[in-house]
């Protein structure tokens, strides 16, 4: 008798290499039986006709709010990290929802928070903090003195014997302010601990593959382990040449893995350096192709910098991205779906529909309708690769992306004839339909459709360190 029976669906299992209808048993959190057999169990989920498959591990996200983990959740989110910001010191990030999120959740050792204390003092811990976005000061232009990088480097190793699932490095934000020294020193620190570093590269024209390729130099150099975070958005219509340039560089001895999502805008604070130089050559539009995210307004060039003075965290949504290019990336082997969720508050504040529309729009658009990759490579994508990048510095990940014997229960049920997502530019909170029933730790989050009540997520770490 087990506590909970997920009978009769179609099992995808990439890492296990199933694709055939199995009875899950689950005790305890885990993965105990997996049967051609029916299994008895105290609750039951009928599963017949229905897709079940490992809840998806979403890499990089912005929002620890409670409206941002129900989005998710509804996408069959299971795990959503923040690691491409990451925080510090990592507790503080989502430390509201402390027993009180329903997918799990965690975050890397955040540079940036690291360089604003030592540089400025400054306590800015993560990206959104007590409710509020942080403000970019004087450590994302100063560059840093040799005792500085000393005190970085100190800060950097307690962040990841504290739980930091990695360093997340915001280098096109900082590109003033991080010299060759300052990311030599990031290197050896990843390379020292096998932690990640995941980074949004420095970016200059259209396609230029300047910052990949220094990042795949310092990857070859030192042994550090690099995520790409969104390759679409920085590479664009070059998203062909970034990934051969990493194939190469892999087979040289560098160690370096990417993501996409795949939506056509990009989102950030207006008053973020990207904006404040030649950002219009970079991502090859114009003024009328950024919009305010909180509102839908189309900016002239006069609302622009009267916007950018007055309220520079406001966030705008700058369309500059292809089709074409989302599905180059999509088919790429290897390729890992994340989501860049930006922070949502309330239904009132809109932000990009990442959150609420990604891993749903996979299995829609591109699986069910385009037929563009199948539904075991996508599942694959979605919760096996990221769950397998963050082994290194988390061997508890191995547990996850997968639905053996003995892994995490962790698992998604959804109706693939149905599933589709439904956020938009201007409703992005509408959630995803088709997942009929989302499993965190052994427990039902959503059942039959229904949002519960039940919170199980719990906040994910590094080895070696405890829990909150």
């Amino acid at each position: 008798m087990y506590d909970l029976v997920v009978a009769g669906g179609r099992l995808i299992d990439p890492g296990n290499q199933v694709d055939a209808t199995r009875h899950l048993g689950i005790t305890g959190g885990l993965v105990t039986a997996v049967s051609e057999r029916p299994l008895s169990g105290r609750e039951v989920v009928d599963a017949t006709g229905k897709v079940v498959c490992p809840g998806f591990v979403d890499l990089h996200t912005h929002t620890p709010t409670d409206l941002g983990a129900y989005l998710a959740v509804r996408s069959g989110i299971t795990t959503a990290l923040e690691l491409e910001a990451g925080a510090y010191p990592t507790s503080a990030y989502a430390v509201d929802m402390v027993g009180r999120s329903p997918v799990h959740f965690g975050a890397s050792i955040g540079h940036f928070a690291v360089r604003a204390k030592v540089i400025e003092g400054a306590d800015e811990p993560c990206m959104v903090h007590s409710g509020r976005l942080f403000r970019p000061g004087k450590a994302f232009i100063v560059p840093g003195t040799g005792e500085q990088l000393a005190e970085m480097e100190r800060r950097l190793h307690e962040g990841l014997d504290a739980g930091g699932l990695g360093i997340g490095l915001l280098l096109d934000y900082m590109s003033r302010a991080i010299d060759a020294d300052e990311l030599q020193m990031i290197g050896e620190v990843a390379a020292d601990r096998s932690a990640p570093i995941w980074v949004h590269v420095r970016r200059g024209a259209a396609g230029d593959p300047e910052g990949l390729d220094e990042m795949l130099v310092l990857s070859r150099n030192t042994g550090a382990p690099v995520h790409v975070c969104h390759i679409n958005a920085s590479a664009m219509g070059a998203v062909d040449e970034w990934l051969r340039r990493i194939e190469v560089a892999n087979d040289d001895g560098a160690n370096v893995t990417y993501e996409m999502f795949v939506h056509t805008a990009g989102s950030t604070g207006i008053g973020v350096h990207a904006f404040r130089t030649d950002w219009q050559e970079r991502f090859g539009i114009t003024y009328g192709d950024v919009q305010v995210a909180a509102t839908g307004e189309w900016l002239t060039e006069e609302r622009f910098r009267r916007l950018q003075e007055s309220d520079p965290n406001a966030t705008v949504i700058h369309h500059y991205m292809q089709e074409e290019w989302i599905r180059t990336g999509l088919v790429a082997e290897d390729m890992i779906i994340a989501t860049d969720a930006m922070p949502c508050f309330d239904l009132e504040t809109r932000s990009v529909p990442n959150g609420a529309g990604t891993h749903a729009r996979i299995l829609g658009r591109y699986v069910r309708d385009e037929q563009l990759i199948g539904l075991s490579e996508a599942v694959a994508k979605m919760a096996l690769y990221p769950a397998e990048r963050l082994e290194g510095v988390a061997p508890h990940f191995a547990r996850k992306g997968r639905l053996g014997v003995g892994c995490d229960a962790d698992l998604v049920v959804f109706d693939a004839s149905t599933i589709e997502d439904r956020a938009t530019y201007l409703e992005p909170y509408l959630e995803a339909v088709g997942v009929d029933h989302v499993v965190v730790g052994g427990v039902p989050v959503i059942s039959d459709g229904e949002f519960g009540d039940s919170r199980p997520g719990v906040r994910q770490l590094a080895s070696g360190a405890e829990l909150d």
